[in-house]
């Protein structure tokens, strides 16, 4: 079972504060001259700042050599943030060794599955299991939380950051050897092993453990169990060094909390995060908008699936951008309204902090086009000016603080074998992606108007009436027999292609698809059908299929088909099927419709199930509703997901951020939403 971090602590408060947003940014003094760093100061009182990550990546100015330290600089940028009211979320600057320590000792250096070295020059040059790095990572640690532990504007601890951004996977010999000390774990023997990883394939059979190898660069494909085992494994190594860090600082400090900044957005899918959320003391994450048309769609899934991640506590939104990013091929500056619309969609899923990278945009360096808190323009720019904006919208929040997201009734599961596993190679179609059919699933609620939790897989689903469970590759006797009591106590769950196809060693289920989920949808599958790209087929209820298709059978005779294929090799299937089963309902959806597309079969299941949209029909689909609950109070976000003006009728409550328009008539004023703009109210339960 998935169990978030029941022992969650939030940033530590001085003395005298009172309750409010933190709001702020990564803040690298060291990039300037010390005259700057006053008028920094004085520009975040203005913009109301309240707390900044510090020290992210100055190993190499905290410890110039190995046998030298200079910790001058950053008492005083401790010392000058305490004393104008901003606390410290302190990193302990791992995430970039310096170049002496790569000199003296390049066995640290990462390589690659073709036998490359990556060296310094950039950053998170390390290898996760590297025991040599482990040391001088660890007597760094030690060295500021010593120094700092009773510093008055520490707040929290920040390990590293964004832990496998770039060295996710090391197929070094220190990896070698990690990856067998983790697979004897695992295994036990080597016959177990053998069993797990299908060995008898191609010859493959080992029979001692040295044998054993991180899936590098091979003839032909490598053994998939492999690959996956080792992106288990490369998980668990980061995760290993989170707590290294972690039990250091909690032996020094034992007070303060202790983070590290996850990033869920993307594609980004290598460390699984469900498997972290427990070692922190709260939840941290980064989050940049990715272009194209589901772009707002995908911020709020984000937002979403970090605040099931947290288990519905607040967290620490540590990084987004204030309007453009250096990193895509076209970095688009952000349109009015959407720095502050982008912040409040976080806080909407549970945020209690709004940061950004970075506080000053850098003058110099890789990431000097990429927007801060205080542009290349300075103080006097749309940006800054929309920074002091936010910061009162923050303190106009403040009663929202400590409140936590009240559940949806409708789920989307989201595992991360099945991403891992789904997408491997080998398989009918390398054109899936997962993370998109979830993504679509998300953005067809958003259009019905409908509330939706993104939630980790081993999440108690009891409380949902509904569950989509996207392309669940990966299925266990375990979590098969959880979805089946899930539908037979009342439960309507919806599964879709390529879901239930392995267990967890990548073993095909037989017997037919879809495997593990064949009994409880009483249908079953001979043999997959994926269309090439230029294909599509039509169904029966005026919508069209890409990239996936299959040969149903029903077997089962209480099964219906709800929607059947018109056209293409598999013309007159069905294509969506669904069968009672105890008191719930399991559905399936066998092709990729995307986000319009499943419009219609979502709305038959929500109807089923009988969960309304808690929105006014005028604006469903236009609006972007979540909720905070907090005492006898409940804070609805509305997030006008247009450029348009938007009136929002019928909605009683305090305005907290927005305003109300004229009243026409007895009833209360409708809410109004400026373009992309966000209001906030404050209702009594």
């Amino acid at each position: 079972m998935f169990v978030p971090d029941a022992g969650h602590r939030w940033l530590r408060s001085p003395a005298g504060s009172v309750a409010a947003l933190a709001y702020g940014a990564d803040y690298n003094p060291d990039q300037w001259p010390r005259e700057v760093w006053d008028e920094d100061v004085a520009l975040m009182r203005e913009a109301g700042v309240n707390v900044v990550s510090l020290a992210i990546f100055s190993w190499a100015r905290i410890q110039p050599a190995q046998d030298r330290w200079d910790f001058a600089w950053l008492d005083d940028a401790m010392d000058l943030l305490h004393a104008n009211g901003i606390g410290v979320d302190l990193a302990t600057a791992t995430a970039s060794p310096p170049p002496w320590l790569t000199t003296a000792h390049p066995e640290i250096l990462p390589v690659t599955r073709t036998g490359e070295t990556l060296w310094p020059g950039a950053r998170q040059h390390w290898r996760p299991t590297s025991p040599v790095f482990r040391r001088h990572a660890l007597a760094l640690v030690e060295a500021i939380g010593t120094r700092y532990a009773d510093h008055p504007a520490l707040v929290a601890w920040h390990v590293s950051n964004e832990l496998g951004c770039h060295n996710l996977y090391d197929y070094s010999d220190d990896a070698a050897q990690a990856f067998r000390a983790w697979l004897r774990d695992r295994y036990a023997t080597v016959d177990a092993l053998n069993h797990a990883w299908g060995t008898a394939f191609w010859s493959q059979r080992y029979g001692d453990w040295h044998e054993i190898l991180p899936p590098r660069l091979a003839a032909a494909h490598p053994n998939p169990t492999q690959q996956l085992d080792f992106k288990r494994f490369s998980s668990d190594a980061l995760k290993e060094h989170l707590t290294a860090e972690r039990d250091l600082l909690r032996r020094l400090t034992p007070e303060v909390p202790v983070t590290t900044n996850f990033m869920v957005m993307g594609e980004t899918k290598g460390m699984d995060y469900a498997d972290w959320a427990g070692e922190v003391d709260f939840v941290s994450n980064d989050h940049y908008v990715l272009p194209g048309p589901q772009s707002l769609d995908e911020l709020s899934f984000s937002a979403s699936l970090t605040g099931r991640l947290a288990g519905g506590r607040p967290w620490f939104l540590m990084e987004h951008s204030t309007s453009a990013v250096n990193w895509q091929p076209v970095n688009v500056a952000k349109k009015p309204g959407e720095m502050l619309r982008d912040s409040l969609t976080h806080v909407a899923h549970g945020a209690d902090a709004v940061c950004y990278f970075q506080w000053r945009q850098s003058a110099a360096g890789a990431e000097k086009f990429h927007s801060a808190m205080v542009p290349h323009a300075g103080r006097d720019s749309d940006v800054f000016r929309d920074v002091v904006g936010l910061g009162s919208t923050l303190q106009a929040l403040a009663p929202v603080v400590g409140s936590r997201q009240r559940p949806a009734r409708a789920a989307i599961l989201f595992d991360w074998p099945s991403w891992w596993a789904c997408e491997q190679d080998s398989h009918p179609s390398d054109r899936l992606r997962y993370r998109a059919e979830a993504l679509d699933w998300y953005s067809a609620f958003l259009g019905a108007g409908v509330r939706v939790d993104v939630v980790p897989t081993g999440t108690r689903l009891g409380g949902y009436d509904v569950v989509i469970a996207p392309v669940l590759h990966v299925v266990t006797a375990a979590l098969a027999e959880e979805l089946t009591a899930y539908v037979t106590q009342g439960g309507h769950l919806v599964a879709t292609y390529f879901s239930g196809i392995v267990d967890e060693h990548d073993h095909v289920w037989l017997g037919g698809y879809p495997g593990a989920l064949r009994s409880l949808l009483g249908i079953r599958i001979q043999e997959f059908a994926p269309l090439l790209d230029h294909e599509s087929v039509e169904l029966d209820n005026l919508t069209r299929a890409t990239m996936w298709t299959e040969r149903i059978d029903v077997v089962a005779e209480d099964v219906e088909v709800l929607v059947r294929y018109l056209t293409g090799e598999v013309a007159g299937r069905p294509a969506v099927t669904s069968r009672p089963c105890g008191q719930g309902v399991a559905t399936y959806v066998s092709t990729r419709l995307g986000a319009d597309g499943l419009g219609p079969v979502l709305r038959s299941v929500l109807l089923r199930a009988e969960v309304p949209s808690e929105l006014p029909a005028a604006v469903r689909g236009r609006v972007e509703l979540a909720i905070r609950t907090g005492g006898a109070d409940e804070f609805w976000f509305l997030v006008n997901r247009t450029a348009e003006d938007l009136e929002v009728p019928d909605l009683e409550g305090d305005v907290l951020v927005g305003a109300r328009g004229t009243s026409t008539g007895s009833g209360v004023a409708p809410v109004r939403l400026a373009p992309r703009g966000v209001a906030v109210l404050r209702r009594t339960v």
